[in-house]
């Protein structure tokens, strides 16, 4: 849903209360303990921090979460999209209101001042101007502004959100190295899917309870279903995985376990298209998917066959003769 805009057509500051635990923090991978831990640390010192991730990650229910964890839950939660071509109005007030080189002063109303004692939730902060980033890292260091002249405390904390080419941006001065030295208090790295495979299946059961009211009975996975889901890269990381489980909730229907055959076409809507001959009779299709299928639970499992033919709901002689018919090197599973 847009943003408000006031009557000069600049949007009004995002007030937002601290939502849901982010989905980011599920999971008991070490990637997903060391994240929840720098939450925690994040937190409790009150630093300004800068979240680096991969596009797709859920960095605004990160920043939320160390807001919510925070000794200022309960004060104002301001969002801002530096993107946005009217972002500088909203952070420091309407141009014209104060002077260009007062660079503590700001508007009252501006989202700066209506972070003040809570959290300032800035992302593609390197959009802003150089001005403008200077005025934020002045803001930072000094942790005060000035409103009609008149000396204010922020006392607020500056969550920024950044791309993994972060530190390029700094390089080529895209983002100015004494801003990013006052937000990256504490740095963060949002590890991407691909590097916590193990969670995946509990994030997406916890994306598909998210997806649930309280008035539908509880909604599950098949344990083949949740293998494939932790088996792929997931290149978009949690906004795919999001939209995927969606698309298999709704082509599940109500009161029935999602199904590898529910995930499938969810998946070929959120990925490119590849190259495709069809080749072959349906059967020999349905074989080819089975020994993909197989051969990547085994690789997820890393070719641990008791574990592997737990996921797959087969005993583990049969998981051997399968994998034999399939062509999948036994050599392999001997390792």
């Amino acid at each position: 849903m847009a943003e408000p805009a006031t009557s000069t057509g600049v949007p009004s500051p995002r007030l937002v209360p601290p939502a849901k635990a982010a989905i980011e923090l599920c999971g008991h991978s070490p990637s997903a303990a060391r994240l929840l831990e720098l939450v925690r640390r994040a937190a409790h010192a009150q630093a300004n921090v800068l979240l680096v991730s991969e596009p797709g990650a859920d960095v605004e229910l990160v920043a939320r979460e160390i807001h919510k964890r925070g000794r200022a839950a309960a004060a104002a939660w301001v969002l801002v999209d530096c993107a946005d071509p009217l972002a500088e109005q909203a952070l420091f007030g309407a141009p014209g209101a104060v002077q260009p080189s007062d660079l503590e002063a700001i508007v009252d109303g501006s989202s700066v001042a209506a972070a003040r004692g809570g959290t300032l939730f800035l992302r593609d902060v390197g959009e802003l101007s150089a001005s403008a980033q200077s005025r934020l890292a002045r803001i930072a260091r000094d942790r005060e502004v000035r409103i009609d002249g008149a000396a204010v405390a922020t006392d607020m904390r500056i969550v920024v959100a950044a791309s993994t080419a972060v530190d390029a941006d700094v390089r080529d001065n895209r983002l100015r190295a004494d801003l990013y030295r006052r937000v990256a208090g504490l740095r963060i790295d949002v590890p991407p899917l691909r590097e916590r495979a193990e969670d995946v299946p509990e994030m997406a059961a916890r994306l598909l309870s998210d997806l649930t009211d309280d008035q539908s009975p509880p909604r599950t996975f098949t344990q083949a279903a949740l293998a494939l889901l932790g088996a792929l890269a997931w290149p978009g990381n949690t906004a795919e995985l999001r939209a995927v489980v969606e698309r298999a909730a709704i082509a599940c229907g109500s009161g029935a376990a999602i199904q590898i055959e529910h995930i499938l076409p969810a998946l070929s809507l959120e990925r490119a298209r590849p190259a495709f001959t069809p080749a072959g009779n349906l059967r020999e299709a349905r074989l080819r998917f089975e020994r993909d299928y197989i051969a990547a639970v085994l690789q997820h499992h890393g070719w641990r066959m008791a574990e592997a033919a737990q996921t797959l709901g087969i005993q583990r002689p049969n998981l051997y003769r399968k994998a034999r018919q399939l062509g999948i090197p036994v050599a392999r599973l001997a390792e």
